[in-house]
C-alpha cells in the first residue's frame, strides 16, 4: 500500500509520459449554482458604508474574523471549489473559479485545451475557464472575460475575500483601459 501524496491518484497522459505522478495541483470544478443567481447575490453584497463597517469591525477581532473566513471557505468551496486567493475573481468569470485551474491562470485558457474542452492536466474534466466562458456568455458577460487580470498578491492567501471586497482593496485586480 503506497502512502505516498500521490496514493490513489491517477496518472495523467502528461504525467505519464514524463514518467511522473499525477499533478498535485488543484482540478477544475464546475460550479453548483447558476451564474444568475450569483450575479444577483453580488448586488446585494456590493460595498456600501455597513459593509465597510462590518469588514471593519471583523477586522479588529481575529477571533470573529477566523470564524468569518472559516465560513467563507466552507461555503465557496462547496459551490465553486474556492481555494481562498483572497482576491475573488469569481464576479469576472462567470462563477467559475479560475484558481481551479491546475496552472492557477487568471487570464483566460492555456494552449493546452482538447478540442472536447478537456483540461491539458485532467483530461478527464472540462477546462474550468471553458465553463467560465459558457457561463459568462449565458449571462451576457462574456465581455468580463477580456479584462486583463494582474497577478495576485501570494500574502492575501487564506484570508476572507469579501472583507477585501467590502474595504475596497479589489479595485486594482484588473487592468483598466489606458493603464
Amino acid at each position: 500500500m503506497s502512502t505516498g501524496s500521490n496514493a490513489g491518484r491517477k496518472s495523467s497522459p502528461l504525467a505519464a509520459a514524463a514518467g511522473t505522478a499525477a499533478p498535485a495541483g488543484p482540478r477544475p470544478v464546475t460550479p453548483k449554482v447558476s451564474p444568475r443567481s450569483m450575479y444577483r447575490l453580488h448586488r446585494l453584497l456590493e460595498p456600501n458604508g455597513g459593509y465597510r463597517l462590518l469588514a471593519g469591525w471583523l477586522e479588529r477581532r481575529p477571533g470573529l474574523s477566523r470564524v468569518f473566513t472559516r465560513a467563507e471557505r466552507s461555503v465557496k468551496k462547496e459551490l465553486f471549489g474556492c481555494r481562498m486567493c483572497g482576491q475573488c475573481a469569481l464576479p469576472l468569470t462567470g462563477y467559475a473559479c479560475p484558481m481551479t485551474c491546475p496552472k492557477q491562470l487568471r487570464n483566460g485558457p492555456c494552449g493546452g485545451v482538447g478540442t472536447d474542452g478537456s483540461c491539458e492536466v485532467y483530461p478527464g474534466t472540462r477546462c474550468v475557464w471553458l465553463v467560465a466562458f459558457e457561463r459568462a456568455e449565458r449571462e451576457g458577460r462574456s465581455a468580463d472575460l477580456t479584462l486583463l487580470q494582474r497577478p495576485i498578491d501570494q500574502r492575501r492567501w487564506d484570508s476572507s475575500s469579501w472583507v477585501s471586497y467590502w474595504q475596497g482593496r479589489d479595485e486594482d485586480l484588473v487592468v483598466r483601459a489606458g493603464e
